[in-house]
């Protein structure tokens, strides 16, 4: 899946309109010798399959290629807004868990007023984009009670997840909304199993129940869930990080499109398939902890 993903990663920007020889060039002209001299400094005139290796080939050194916009190494760049990334994400990635894991659980016993209201704040944030959430919560927590500073990443551990609250709670509400409905569904679908009226019956605690046995069995669903939530927020954080004005991954993605920074593009880019794919790898092999009938390559 890597091989197939940083293939398309490296292939679908050269296939831009214009491509990096007229970023390269500007808007001025450029006479045929100037050309010859930037196509062969770049290899741009070498075939897309040995350009494609050469750029793998580097990638697998560390070497992630020259910002032709900052003049410096890629791998910088992206070391020095990397912390902004992973501690927003990681922020959020704790809230859709306790949010949406408890909200679920609560509606799924309690049923009646808490499931309509899980219910419906559900729908209400899965139909918010992310951004518009941001903007209302910098006009009514920022700047209208001035509760939280509106724009920056801030200092220190305290400092920064105090700033990065708003941005996390704008990445982390519409995937809680949605894990709060996967978990009251497949918890519902328990509480009505055999064994657990068998447990009810038999005198056992409630709370023991709902660990043991209901919670227990609808992990799966939740944690898949959980793991494609997670893999996706680096994407999302894009919107949030350019809302807030942060100095992460996502806002440097958006100035190296914008700015045809071709290396800078493809390695943020490739970054964030890894990580969506590793996360999910790691979920695969959660499944096995989970649930000890499901063995990984095992015959079904």
């Amino acid at each position: 899946m890597l091989v197939v993903a940083s293939l398309l990663v490296y292939g679908s920007l050269y296939l831009t309109p214009g491509g990096p020889l007229s970023f390269l060039v500007g808007n001025r002209s450029a006479s045929p010798e100037v050309i010859a001299s930037i196509t062969a400094q770049y290899h741009l005139d070498d075939p897309f399959v040995v350009r494609y290796f050469a750029w793998m080939s580097d990638v697998l050194h560390g070497d992630l290629g020259r910002s032709l916009v900052y003049r410096e190494a890629v791998t910088d760049l992206i070391a020095s807004r990397l912390l902004t990334t992973f501690l927003l994400v990681s922020y959020a990635t704790a809230l859709i868990i306790v949010v949406g894991v408890g909200a679920g659980v609560v509606s799924a016993i309690r049923g009646g007023w808490a499931g309509r209201l899980v219910s419906t704040g559900s729908i209400l944030f899965l139909a918010t984009p992310a951004f518009v959430l941001g903007v209302v919560l910098i006009l009514v927590f920022a700047n209208g009670l001035g509760w939280f500073p509106v724009f920056g990443p801030g200092e220190g551990v305290i400092g920064r997840l105090w700033h990065l609250t708003l941005p996390a709670i704008a990445l982390a509400m519409a995937s809680a909304a949605y894990l709060a409905r996967i978990t009251r569904s497949a918890m519902v679908g328990e509480l009505g199993r055999e064994h657990v009226e068998t447990a009810v019956s038999r005198g056992i605690s409630q709370r023991s129940i709902i660990r043991r046995h209901v919670l227990r069995n609808a992990s799966i669903p939740i944690v898949t869930v959980i793991g494609l939530t997670i893999g996706g927020l680096v994407a999302a954080s894009v919107v949030v990080e350019n809302v807030f004005a942060l100095d992460g991954l996502g806002s440097l993605l958006v100035r190296a499109i914008l700015q045809r920074d071709f290396a800078v593009v493809q390695a943020v880019v490739l970054l964030l398939v890894i990580v969506f794919v590793v996360v999910n790898l790691i979920v695969d092999l959660l499944y096995t902890v989970l649930d000890p009938r499901i063995s990984l390559g095992g015959d079904s």
